[in-house]
């Protein structure tokens, strides 16, 4: 039976955390290793993860350089078979979404999987305003500008040893880079999973902005060079356009 190590980062998280762990400890497949790394918090947190501490399998509190610095410790202390990694504010879907990635795995014999993904209120989480809506694999699609939904990807851990873990230094692009890394420039196989695997809570400051949406597109653009996708400026260009279905498919 294969081994699912999930990796969840937290800082100040208190408020939804509860919500993320409940969606894991209720999924029929139970041979789940949760890893929690927690930047070292000032409120509830560490006191919730005590609270779990019977379904967690390894957890640390200590200061961190982000949550992809968080995710690489989580990565290197993981022993499952597949990776995924769970925002403390995100929850899985349903209670078989780990079933379903496991049986992905199983009968596909591929190196990663991704499925849908809903953007809903923070609050009231049947509310939604974005569906990021998958599509069957191509590398081909990467030219384009697309990527999976980060949050739905599952990917085999032998590969960190290869392809490397998160390169921190580009920030909010550093899940982009981290995708197009392995799937692009390591040409590793993948397959969609037609199934909603995360309700993801709408935040976050990367479209804030003009200003800070110009400096997340030259990071795409810088990550799109460094693994080598053609065209890489006009894609850079292209995949902030490629996200507009998202808000009308709901």
């Amino acid at each position: 039976m294969m081994k699912v190590t999930l990796i969840t980062a937290t800082y100040n998280s208190e408020k939804y955390l509860e919500g993320c762990l409940q969606s894991i400890i209720s999924q029929r497949y139970k041979n789940i290793e949760l890893i929690i790394i927690d930047g070292k918090s000032t409120d509830q947190t560490v006191n919730i993860i005590r609270k779990y501490e019977a379904h967690v399998a390894k957890w640390v509190s200590e200061t961190d350089r982000g949550m992809y610095d968080a995710i690489n410790k989580g990565m290197a202390m993981a022993t499952g078979d597949i990776v995924g990694i769970l925002n403390s504010d995100d929850m899985l879907a349903s209670n078989d979404v780990i079933e379903a990635v496991v049986a992905s795995f199983e009968e596909k014999k591929v190196d990663s999987i991704y499925g849908d993904l809903e953007y809903v209120d923070p609050d009231d989480t049947n509310k939604i305003y974005r569906i990021w809506k998958g599509k069957p694999y191509k590398r081909s699609l990467f030219r384009m500008g697309w990527m999976p939904a980060h949050p739905t990807f599952y990917f085999k851990r032998e590969l960190i040893g290869k392809c490397g873990g998160y390169e921190t230094h580009y920030y909010s692009a550093a899940d982009y880079e981290f995708m197009a890394r392995y799937l692009y420039r390591f040409r590793i196989s993948s397959y969609y999973l037609p199934k909603l695997i995360v309700k993801m809570r709408r935040g976050g400051q990367s479209n804030s902005n003009l200003r800070i949406r110009l400096r997340a597109n030259r990071r795409d653009y810088l990550a799109m060079k460094r693994n080598k996708i053609p065209l890489a400026f006009l894609v850079s260009i292209l995949k902030p356009l490629s996200k507009l279905p998202q808000y009308y498919k709901k």
